[in-house]
């Protein structure tokens, strides 16, 4: 089991994934027509409303979920008030995190609980969670209520010439005053998707019949919540309330965790979250669908889905999580249609249209790849080698079993180095960008293949009054690989990655470069209840130096601009909660390099080489325009003014792209007016085509830009020659032996 990966914890909003899949405003199913047609006439809160109650095991769990969070979690944990008023604000803003259903007045009565909340746990009692989440339904029910009557009997109202604007972000929004300060939030909210449903070519009929649908789907669902779905919220709020990596899962949440699908897609290879009223792409798996077909990108939002190519678009907005899984897997083959809204934009007006082809993810394309880069740098000739490694992989069953040929990525990577030592390759990169780590026992090994034996990292055990710390290494003398060697990561590199990446760095056996990582360095454990299941943090990461990866991640030798860099969202030091970043005595170990003290050298002529490079001055720009865009405060909801916007904001990408272009001598893209227009012309020329003739349409002739190859990875390249220059002058690179840091 790799409890140490951050497989479902890739992000802030992976933070709260465990509480909010049970949350009720995300919940919502395909209904049936009777419900729907029930529905138009039954709008009355005291109809829909009935208060939750909770069961004698949820109290008798409660008890043993504490005890399990004192005795075994990595840090000593007080149940206390302070203890309980964290419990509180994290359940307030599970809740409502976006300030758009609870009063103020609500607050402020239910702030009674807060500093009590740990004694009612104690006592075996969660009445308090129970009373909080009952007015929560209550609101969420009246506030699906207003919206359903707006959209269905104000639509023709609403005026998009005047000026008038909507909150992006509302997490440090005050709650509203009144219900009438409320109503006006949601009039706001319900006339920006009325808007972004005009931008996309809905007329008024069309718009009604779908929010309409939309939003009677959630309030059907909302109405059959029940204590299970209460309990789990509440109970995850209290497991988080101690690190963002520790959770709680009820029976059914339990089954769907050990079988990897409330947060996961089975059929497109990805894996999904929620947050607000959509569900959002947390990753996708390498060698997958998705990720093979390069359109479906990490922070989209889906919408809607279809199925086949030319189904209908159901609205899932609002939906259950595990209802949209259920949609979107499917046999291998099937065609599936995702309507997403890109990471890059805000609302539904930017929505495009994804078509997938269902597959599973087999192990070998998730197996590690190599290539072989030929660079011309300084007038002389470099093959590089470039090892990509998705994640750090170890087929146990296949090992139990005694095939000879059973898949690690160690063995992988060992074979690729002998293939590349053969191509006689003057350095190699290893590639861990998006590796979000896996086994802990391939990391090390990993590592012994560049040095001959030694500690690769350090395990703290919990918890802090009797935790004790043991180093993990490397015992086989045989080195894979003597040559020049960098470590490429990024925000997501995550956990083994670090691990690996940390102790290159450490020895000075190779130049780490890229962005830095995520900082995961704890370790998880499920431990089992006799309701439902604990993931809980037991120990902790560290590197031969002593310094943990905890929170602080990895800190490349040398920085690339990164796209994450736009994101404040990503990364353990997001977290609330989180673990803080500390340190442990160092062991003993020898340096293999003075790379160090070449570093500066190295920055420096990296530093001129990307102040002038077309790709890096692009990729630059375009994290600052991801930046600015994410830091609106506002979207407004003067249709004139969206659509101005809209167009500004495309026009700048379409001018830096081509002023990329006209720096690397390629041909300039023309600007097209309507890009909808225009591909839907191309759509219906080929289907022409196709129609009058039996020889299918050839293959478009691919971009020229797509054979210049990675500007991350040909930099890579152009430092580990700049490094065997600056080697081969040095006599003094090989430390001494017996000489520690």
């Amino acid at each position: 089991m790799n409890n140490n990966s951050p497989k479902f914890e890739r992000n802030r909003f992976m933070q709260k994934a465990a509480v909010a899949a049970c949350s009720i405003l995300l919940t919502s199913t395909l209904i049936a027509q009777e419900d729907t047609d029930q529905l138009n006439t039954v709008l009355d809160i005291d109809a829909l409303y009935t208060p939750l109650e909770s069961q004698p095991i949820h109290g008798d769990t409660a008890v043993k979920l504490l005890n399990e969070l004192e005795t075994k979690h990595y840090s000593s944990i007080d149940i206390n008030d302070n203890f309980s008023s964290t419990v509180f604000d994290s359940y307030i803003d599970a809740l409502d995190g976006s300030k758009l259903y609870f009063l103020k007045e609500d607050i402020d009565a239910l702030s009674a609980y807060r500093y009590t909340l740990d004694n009612s746990l104690e006592d075996g009692s969660v009445e308090p969670g129970f009373e909080i989440y009952n007015l929560y339904y209550r609101r969420i029910l009246e506030r699906m209520i207003y919206a359903v009557d707006r959209v269905e009997n104000h639509v023709s109202e609403m005026d998009f010439t005047i000026d008038e604007a909507i909150e992006i972000d509302r997490e440090d929004a005050p709650y509203a005053a009144s219900p009438a300060e409320l109503d006006e939030l949601w009039r706001l909210r319900i006339k920006n998707s009325v808007l972004s449903l005009r931008l996309t070519g809905d007329d008024e009929e069309e718009i009604i019949e779908k929010l309409g649908k939309r939003y009677r789907n959630q309030l059907s669902q909302i109405s059959k919540t029940n204590d299970k779905d209460v309990f789990q919220t509440y109970m995850a709020t209290v497991a988080t309330a101690v690190d963002p990596h520790t959770s709680y899962f009820s029976p059914r949440d339990s089954e769907n965790f050990n079988m990897g699908l409330s947060l996961s897609l089975q059929g497109i290879g990805a894996q999904l979250t929620t947050e607000e009223e959509y569900t959002k792409v947390a990753e996708l798996i390498k060698g997958g669908p998705a990720e093979r077909g390069d359109e479906l990108k990490a922070g989209d939002r889906i919408v809607s889905i279809g199925q086949g190519v030319d189904g209908e678009l159901q609205d899932v907005v609002g939906m259950r999580l595990d209802d949209v899984v259920a949609q979107i897997r499917g046999e291998k083959g099937t065609v599936v249609r995702l309507n997403v809204i890109p990471v890059d934009a805000v609302g539904e007006s930017s929505a495009t249209v994804v078509s997938i082809t269902r597959d599973t993810v087999k192990l070998e394309d998730q197996s590690a790849k190599k290539e072989v880069i030929e660079l011309s740098y300084n007038g002389e000739m470099y093959k590089i080698g470039i090892i990509d490694l998705p994640t750090f992989y170890f087929d146990f069953e296949a090992a139990s079993r005694g095939d000879e040929d059973y898949k690690s990525s160690t063995r992988d990577v060992h074979a690729l180095l002998d293939e590349l030592k053969a191509e006689d390759v003057d350095a190699v990169v290893v590639d861990l960008r998006n590796n979000g780590g896996g086994s802990l026992s391939e990391a090390n090994q990993l590592v012994g293949l560049f040095i001959e034996t030694g500690a690769t990292v350090q395990i703290r055990y919990s918890g802090l009054r009797n935790g004790f710390t043991r180093s993990f290494g490397d015992n086989d003398p045989e080195v894979a690989y003597t040559g020049p060697l960098a470590v490429l990561v990024n925000r997501t590199s995550a956990s083994a990655s670090e691990i690996f990446a940390g102790a290159i760095q450490d020895y000075q056996r190779g130049i780490v470069l890229g962005g830095q990582t995520f900082g995961k360095g704890t370790v998880q454990e499920i431990i089992p209840m006799d309701y439902g299941q604990v993931k809980l943090t037991r120990s902790k990461f560290y590197r031969i130096s002593g310094e943990s990866t905890q929170h602080r991640g990895v800190i490349p030798d040398i920085s690339f601009p990164d796209f994450y860099d736009a994101y404040e969202d990503i990364g353990e030091s997001s977290l609330d909660g989180a673990l803080p970043w500390d340190t442990v005595r160092p062991v003993e170990y020898t340096p293999y390099h003075a790379i160090q003290a070449l570093v500066p050298e190295l920055q420096q002529r990296y530093d001129e080489r990307a102040e002038a490079s077309p790709d890096f001055i692009y990729l630059r720009d375009q994290i600052e325009r991801t930046r600015v865009m994410r830091q609106r405060e506002e979207l407004s909801l003067n249709e004139v003014k969206v659509k101005e916007e809209r167009e500004k904001t495309r026009r700048t990408e379409f001018d830096a792209e081509n002023m990329r272009r006209l720096l690397k001598g390629l041909t300039l893209n023309e600007w097209v007016e309507d890009p909808n227009a225009k591909e839907e012309e191309e759509e219906d020329e080929e289907e022409e085509l196709v129609a009058n003739s039996d020889t299918p349409p050839a293959d478009e002739p691919e971009d020229e830009a797509d054979d210049e190859g990675d500007p991350l990875l040909l930099e890579s390249g152009r430092i580990l020659a700049d490094f065997i220059a600056l080697n081969s002058n040095r006599v003094s690179l090989v430390i001494p032996e017996n000489t520690n840091r």
